[in-house]
C-alpha cells in the first residue's frame, strides 16, 4: 500500500516541499530511503522501526521503500523521521480514516523521533513555516517545543505534537490536538537591555559618535589605550540601536532557528543581535560554511552588530573575507553540490589599541614601542578593510575626577535611543524609493543626489583631502556620516558644523599615519 506526507526541507534559508512517498508491500523484508539522503536521514530507519515498536504497533515483516522527492535535491537531517512513521502506520493500516487522504493534501508534518516515540526539537521551523504558507500548507504538525516558534507566522494552524501515538490517536479520530494562536509578536515581553550608557561615566565625545553610528548605520573603530573602556561602550551600543522591525526581527530570527540558537522562552529575536567573536575564530565560522553550510557569525549578526575585539589579534585571512560582504550585504558558500546565499547585513564595530603595547599616543603613559613596530602592528589591518569603516573614534581614559563625580548627569541610552529613531525614521522616509533604511546604504548616485555640499563644505573638504591623503572610498564614508550628523540636527542641508565633525571621525587617516 502506497501513503504520501507533505513535508518541508530547507536549503540555506529557502524550503521547498517534500513529498514523503512510503510504500509497504509484500516480498523479503527490508527498509529502503531513496531520495538523496544524507547520513542522518538515512540513519532514521533504526529510530523509526524503535519507534514506532515503542509507540504501541507492530513493524511487519515487510519491504517498506521510502523515496523522498524531488529526488535530484539532497536531504538533510531528522526532520523526515516523522512523516516517514506516519507514512508507514498509514500504509500498515494502523492509521485508519477515509477523510485522511483529504486532509493531508494541505497538511505538512515533521520531526524527528526518539526511541520512545517522543517528538524532539528540530531547527530552521520559522523559515519552514514561512514557506509552508507560500507553498498554499494550510495545517502544520511539529514538535510541541517548537511550536511557539512557529506560531508567529500568521494565516497557518500550528498543532503541536508530544509523541507519535499522540498524534496516530489523532488522525484516527480518537483524540484532539488543539491548534496554538498566532499571536506571539504582539504579546511578546519589552525588550530588556543588559547594559545601559548611564553606567559609562565620561567619554561623551566617544557616545556622540557612537550615536552618529546607530543613527546612521555605520561601521565604526573605537581606538585606544588599554583600559579606556572601549570593550564597555561597545557592548552597549545594542541599547541606543534603532527598534527592530517585524520584518527585520523576522530575518534575524530564521537565522538563529537553523543554527538551533532559539529557547522556547524566547522563540523570536526582540532586539538587534550583538555577535562578539573570539579572535581565535575560524574563516569558516565567521563567514559561514561546512559540508552543509550554515550561516557564520557575520549573518547570525544580521540586521544588527558584529563586534570584534582587539581587531589587529584576529587572523589576517579571516579579516580579509569580511571585505565583500561588508560591501555585499550578503554571502554566498558555493560547494560541490550546492551553493547557499545567507544575508548579513550588519555594523561592524571593532576595536584596537593604537600600538603593541597599548600607549601610543597617550598622554599619561610612554610608548615603548619603536616606529617599525607600530608599523607591523597597525599594517595588521589592510587599507581596503579599514576603507570600508566610516568612522574612527579615538578613546581615551577617564580622568579619576569623572569617575569620583557623583553629580555628574549622564544620559541614559533610552534618550540617547529616542533621537536615533527619530533620525531613521527621517533616512527610511527619504529612501522609501530605493530599498535602502539608512544613510550608510547609499550608492554613489544617490550620495550625489542627498549629500550635496555647499562652496565652504567643499573647500574644507578639499583641505582635508590634500593634509590627510584620503581615499575615493574614505570621501564617501566622510560624506554619508556628515548626513547622519545633519540628520540628528534635523537638518535638510549638510552645514560647515556637520562635514567638519565627519572629517573627525578619520582617526587613523590622521593621527596614525607613519
Amino acid at each position: 500500500m502506497l501513503s504520501i506526507i507533505k513535508s518541508i526541507a530547507l536549503n540555506g534559508l529557502q524550503g521547498y516541499l517534500v513529498s514523503t512517498q512510503v510504500d509497504v508491500s509484500s516480498g523479503l523484508p527490508s527498509f529502503e530511503i531513496v531520495g538523496l539522503p544524507d547520513v542522518a536521514v538515512k540513519e532514521s530507519k533504526e529510530r523509526i522501526k524503535t519507534a514506532i515498536k515503542n509507540s504501541g504497533f507492530e513493524f511487519l515483516s515487510r519491504k517498506v521503500v521510502v523515496n523522498l522527492s524531488p529526488a535530484n535535491i539532497r536531504k538533510e537531517g531528522s526532520n523526515f523521521d516523522l512523516p516517514i512513521a506516519v507514512g508507514i502506520l498509514i500504509a500498515n493500516e494502523n492509521i485508519i480514516n477515509k477523510n485522511l487522504e483529504e486532509y493531508l493534501q494541505n497538511t505538512a508534518i515533521l520531526g524527528e523521533l526518539s526511541l520512545n516515540g517522543h517528538i524532539e526539537k528540530i531547527n530552521g521551523v520559522l523559515p519552514i513555516c514561512i514557506e509552508a504558507k507560500k507553498l498554499g500548507i494550510t495545517r502544520l504538525f511539529l514538535p510541541k517545543e517548537n511550536a511557539v516558534e512557529a506560531s508567529i507566522i500568521e494565516g497557518i494552524d500550528i498543532f503541536p505534537v508530544n509523541s507519535l501515538s499522540e498524534l496516530a490517536e489523532f488522525f484516527n479520530g480518537n483524540s484532539i490536538i488543539e491548534k496554538i494562536p498566532n499571536s506571539y509578536f504582539e504579546n511578546a515581553p519589552h525588550p530588556d537591555y543588559e547594559f545601559d550608557f548611564s553606567e559609562v561615566k565620561g567619554q561623551e565625545n566617544v557616545k556622540r559618535a557612537l550615536e552618529i553610528a546607530a543613527a546612521g548605520g555605520h561601521n565604526c573603530l573605537l581606538i585606544g589605550n588599554p583600559g579606556s573602556g572601549k570593550t564597555m561602550l561597545a557592548q552597549r551600543l545594542p541599547s541606543i540601536l534603532p527598534d527592530i522591525s517585524f520584518e527585520e526581527s523576522l530575518e534575524s530570527t530564521k537565522i538563529h532557528s537553523i543554527c538551533g540558537l532559539l529557547s522556547e522562552e524566547n522563540p523570536i529575536i526582540l532586539t538587534r543581535p550583538f555577535r562578539a567573536p573570539h579572535h581565535t575564530i575560524t574563516e569558516t565560522s565567521l563567514i559561514g560554511g561546512g559540508r552543509n553550510p550554515k550561516p557564520g557569525e557575520i549573518s547570525l549578526a544580521h540586521n544588527g552588530v558584529l563586534f570584534l575585539d582587539e581587531l589587529p589579534e584576529f587572523n589576517k585571512s579571516s579579516l580579509e573575507v569580511l571585505r565583500t560582504p561588508l560591501e555585499d550585504k550578503f554571502v554566498t558558500i558555493s560547494r560541490l553540490n550546492s551553493s547557499v546565499t545567507y544575508p548579513c547585513n550588519f555594523m561592524f564595530v571593532a576595536s584596537m589599541n593604537p600600538c603593541p603595547c597599548g600607549y601610543y599616543g597617550s598622554k599619561d603613559r610612554v610608548c615603548t614601542c619603536n616606529d617599525f613596530q607600530i608599523k607591523k602592528y597597525l599594517n595588521k589591518i589592510s587599507g581596503p578593510l579599514l576603507d570600508r569603516i566610516d568612522i574612527h573614534i579615538e578613546v581615551e581614559s577617564v580622568k579619576y575626577s569623572k569617575l569620583e563625580n557623583e553629580n555628574f548627569k549622564i544620559e541614559t541610552s533610552a534618550s540617547i535611543r529616542q533621537r536615533v529613531n527619530s533620525a531613521r525614521q527621517i533616512q527610511l522616509k527619504r529612501y522609501k524609493d530605493y530599498n535602502i533604511y539608512s544613510n550608510s546604504e547609499l550608492t554613489p548616485n544617490l550620495i550625489s543626489k542627498y549629500c550635496k555640499l555647499n562652496p565652504q563644505c567643499k573647500k574644507i573638504l578639499e583641505s582635508a583631502f590634500e593634509k590627510f591623503g584620503l581615499s575615493a572610498r574614505a570621501y564617501s564614508k566622510i560624506l554619508k556620516v556628515a548626513r547622519t550628523i545633519a540628520d540628528l540636527d534635523g537638518s535638510p542641508n549638510i552645514e560647515v558644523s556637520h562635514i567638519t565633525e565627519a572629517i573627525q571621525y578619520r582617526g587613523l587617516d590622521r593621527k596614525y599615519l607613519l
